[in-house]
């Protein structure tokens, strides 16, 4: 096992990044298990569905406008004219720890992850998303775009729902555009489970923040993150945006590194 971490680059090969992978790995009835424990009782991943990424095999994370089998080339096209004024070779959309075909009554539908390891990855976030004053007319109108295509989800996620929400550019810009995003397949047709994964006691990562206890812990780091942008009642609950299943999800595992050499640790 210790080969498979060293297709990872050494910075990877602890905190979420290896976790990922692992749920990842192995024959596509097992990959199919670990995932449908993520999405359970929402909707499920079958062996014959699609993900990223594959183990330790295909180890990039998904970009959902860039990856064949995930979505067809015509909603690629669409989602990225959504997000970018610019379709440079440096532009990037978000990047998602796994995502995955799957089914949702009976729907075509996504099963998009978010995971961490300890409370920082979280915290490091709330900072405003800036341009570097070096940046490109390219990547100016590009920042532009994105501020109007969230909020354009926010009101979207507000008219559905009738919370408030505050999801945005210059604030919480990851768990924003993946609400943003999650959004927008629904109104490309695809039903949407959203899933914030917390893999809990990766205690080597002491170092760089606090390793989550329990599912409990990290349940209330999540609202709490969260709260600045919308109602904790918007979680594990399935809502209907655009007529299509969406259902924000908090899940967590316990997924050890025993293998892992004290080598690759550091």
């Amino acid at each position: 096992m210790n080969d498979l971490f060293q297709r990872l680059k050494p910075k990877e090969r602890r905190g979420s990044k290896p976790r990922c992978h692992f749920l990842t790995h192995g024959s596509p009835e097992h990959v199919a298990r670990n995932l449908n424990q993520l999405i359970s009782p929402f909707g499920s991943v079958s062996p014959g569905d699609c993900w990223m990424p594959q183990g330790f095999e295909n180890i990039d994370e998904a970009q959902l406008d860039r990856v064949p089998g995930l979505l067809d080339a015509k909603i690629a096209t669409q989602l990225r004219e959504w997000w970018l004024a610019t379709n440079t070779p440096n532009a990037r959309t978000p990047n998602f720890d796994i995502a995955s075909t799957c089914t949702i009554e009976g729907r075509p539908g996504l099963l998009l992850i978010e995971a961490k390891a300890h409370d920082e990855e979280l915290n490091k976030e709330i900072a405003r998303k800036i341009l570097r004053k070096d940046a490109s007319q390219g990547s100016i109108t590009n920042h532009e775009k994105i501020a109007a295509a969230i909020v354009t989800a926010r009101e979207g996620l507000h008219e559905a729902t009738s919370l408030q929400w505050q999801i945005s550019r210059d604030s919480h810009y990851q768990m924003s555009n993946r609400f943003a995003w999650s959004w927008k397949l629904t109104e490309l047709g695809f039903a949407v489970a959203l899933v914030y994964l917390g893999f809990l006691r990766a205690e080597e990562m002491k170092d760089k923040g606090n390793p989550f206890a329990d599912h409990s812990d990290w349940e209330r780091i999540v609202k709490a993150h969260s709260n600045p942008l919308f109602s904790p009642e918007a979680w594990n609950r399935q809502w209907t945006l655009n007529g299509k299943p969406f259902i924000p999800l908090i899940r967590s595992v316990e997924q050890r590194l025993d293998l892992v050499t004290q080598e690759a640790r550091l």
